[in-house]
């Protein structure tokens, strides 16, 4: 009989309860392919990701390597799960960077203290635009709406900082809480497309939450595992959009808010740099709170 420990925090929130969870197994190295993704369908969690340690020279060459899985595949690149990891190491570790080594490649996670809170930021891969989707096809075929759910100034299209979405922007905050989504449909629309999930997102001026200051807008993710409270990945892929689009400037701060129609709010702060040749440095941030410890008996 084998006992793993494992952590579980609530990412993109400074508040226990909200926000999005993930579970952190600290020691993976002896567990198989076959035991990571049968853990991560008995936390039955969006993401579990699993710590391969390494000697110090390797991960001071190479980062600290960290697999993620859904409860029904292992992913290349996630957005929750690489910040809280990293929070997680960076509260063992007590370093202000921490590299984690992805199938993706290297993703570093910069902390800071920030607003009684350890902020940390993420720099994703640098942004690859792909086709345009048809709204008109998208209404009929995924949503069964009028084209005028859709906010009408900018497009719908996939873009991937890692993993691949379609930024699908909503006319309004009200159509975007009142979306009706069938992911049977959505997937038999997305086998036909370049991406593989659906994020939908809209301009939200009349927020209440903090740093009201900086551009708000409210996301929504709906997947095979139910809604996700908050998409790192899909908001990296969505700041790139905004920025290639110019719904925010170079560098400019802005905040997502995500999760709320399910009672998991989470705050994800994003920002990236436009130049006339592409965009590049996308960044994404945001808190996170460790909530359980445990073990489980394999």
């Amino acid at each position: 009989m084998r006992t793993l420990p494992f952590v579980t925090l609530d990412v993109f929130t400074q508040r226990p309860l909200e926000g999005n969870q993930l579970a952190v197994f600290p020691d993976a190295g002896g567990l198989s392919d076959a035991e990571m993704q049968a853990l991560a369908r008995e936390t039955n969690l969006s993401e579990t990701t699993f710590i391969i340690p390494r000697d110090a020279a390797t991960e001071q060459e190479r980062g600290v390597k960290v697999r993620i899985f859904t409860v029904a595949e292992e992913l290349e690149f996630a957005g929750h799960p690489t910040l809280g990891t990293a929070a997680f190491i960076h509260r063992q570790r007590h370093t202000n960077e921490v590299v984690l080594d992805l199938r993706v490649g290297k993703v570093p996670v910069r902390f800071t203290d920030h607003d009684g809170g350890v902020f940390g930021e993420m720099t994703q891969r640098d942004p690859v635009f792909g086709s345009i989707h048809s709204k008109e096809t998208l209404a009929r075929e995924v949503l069964q709406c009028e084209t005028s759910y859709f906010d009408p100034e900018l497009p719908v299209q996939t873009v991937s900082t890692g993993l691949v979405f379609a930024i699908v922007p909503v006319a309004s905050v009200e159509k975007l809480a009142s979306l009706r989504f069938d992911y049977k449909h959505a997937a038999a629309y997305l086998e036909k497309t370049d991406a593989k999930f659906l994020y939908f997102i809209a301009r939200n001026p009349e927020s209440k939450a903090e740093n009201s200051h900086i551009k708000h807008f409210r996301a929504r993710m709906i997947f095979y595992n139910g809604e996700d409270p908050a998409t790192g990945s899909a908001a990296g892929c969505a700041t790139a959009w905004m920025a290639q689009h110019g719904v925010i400037g170079s560098d400019e701060a802005a905040l997502i808010e995500q999760g709320v129609e399910i009672k998991r709010p989470s705050q994800i702060y994003i920002r990236a740099s436009k130049t006339s040749e592409a965009v590049r440095n996308v960044r994404v941030g945001g808190y996170s709170v460790e909530v359980m410890r445990g073990q489980i008996a394999l």
